[in-house]
């Protein structure tokens, strides 16, 4: 049996640990949450795990991997801790909400030889899987243009805001990871522009709530995103990959599958209340990839490296908004060179 830990217990931490503990090859020994609760308790019994402290986790050699699900401000040292001592870590993104930090701690993870599975989820989704493998084949043809819509079902609370990073960092980050895993090239210019147009207290936080990104890669392809933290039906998750023989689109998810037809029209169900919901397959298609990452090596589809390269591209999409000028990119592009200029 393999023996992981997860780190965090709130509402992506619990999919996380359930998923692990239901793996056939997992034995979920460890849960590290400070904060006590109700659910946590119950989390502990539904997977059978301990609750314990950190360094009980890392002192542990029979702790093969690590789950880092925690808020985002511990991501990085517990990445670092896990590294040193020898174990897999699968961490939800972002590593950090400072660039640079991001920078130091992929560059010593990677040192280490330490293996990191990043929580880009929709890489493991069956639908976007498919768009890229009919991409990468040449089956669809030559990839040449990217619309991608992500929309929350309603706005987070300013205190979720105050922590997030901002929408790029914590929303847009999967559409820029997205971009590059179908694209396969890294981008050359970005441009964006953001305002605040639902929420005032986002705006009083500091943050915006509606998004308009373009992107266009080394070779002259591009990518338009729209981000919104409100969709008037529900939680939007859209892609549309327009290539020279096919478009490839990866639609809404139904709550229900049937379409209801009378003299009024034609009714289907509202999609899946949230990403939670809409990524429910992808999460234990993740999990199992960890897993599997510990028992044979395999390489994961999202790496540290990815994370960095997305929030680099967020770095960025600030910069441009912030400015109102495209930003050239390039893989050593840093947002303080660019406040330099």
């Amino acid at each position: 049996m393999i023996e992981l830990a997860v780190f965090g217990a709130g509402r992506i931490g619990q999919v996380h640990a359930l998923n692990a503990a239901a793996h056939p090859s997992v034995h979920l020994k460890y849960i590290v949450e400070p904060v006590a609760s109700d659910h946590l308790d119950r989390l502990a019994m539904q997977t059978g795990a301990m609750l314990c402290e950190p360094e009980t986790v890392f002192t542990d050699p029979a702790i093969k991997g690590v789950i880092i699900a925690s808020s985002t401000d511990t991501h990085a040292a517990l990445l670092l801790r896990a590294a040193q001592t020898g174990k897999a870590v699968f961490c939800e993104k972002p590593v950090s909400l400072d660039f640079s930090t991001v920078e130091d701690v992929t560059n010593e993870v990677e040192k280490t030889g330490v293996a990191c599975l990043l929580g880009f989820q929709r890489r493991y989704d069956p639908d976007f899987r498919l768009v890229r493998e009919r991409i990468v084949s040449g089956q669809a043809g030559e990839l040449e243009h990217i619309v991608m819509h992500t929309r929350d079902p309603s706005p987070p609370p300013r205190n979720y805001i105050e922590r997030s990073g901002g929408m790029f960092r914590d929303q847009a980050i999967h559409d820029f990871d997205m971009a590059r895993y179908l694209l396969g090239e890294e981008i050359a210019t970005v441009y964006a522009v953001g305002n605040c147009l639902i929420d005032q207290e986002i705006a009083a936080a500091g943050d915006i709530d509606t998004a308009m990104i373009t992107l266009t890669s080394v070779s002259g392809r591009f990518v338009q995103m729209v981000n919104c933290r409100r969709a008037p039906f529900g939680y939007d998750q859209r892609l549309e990959a327009l290539c020279s023989r096919e478009v490839l689109y990866v639609e809404n998810r139904p709550q229900r599958g049937v379409m209801i037809a009378d003299a009024q029209g034609f009714h289907s169900s509202t999609p899946m209340n949230y990403f939670i919901e809409r990524f429910t397959g992808a999460y234990r298609a993740e999990m199992h990839a960890f897993i599997d990452m510990i028992a044979t090596g395999s390489t994961p589809l999202a790496t540290i490296r990815d994370g960095l390269e997305a929030q680099r591209l967020a770095e960025a999409a600030i910069v441009s908004m912030n400015t109102g000028k495209p930003i050239q990119f390039s893989t050593d592009w840093h947002p303080d060179a660019e406040e330099r200029r």
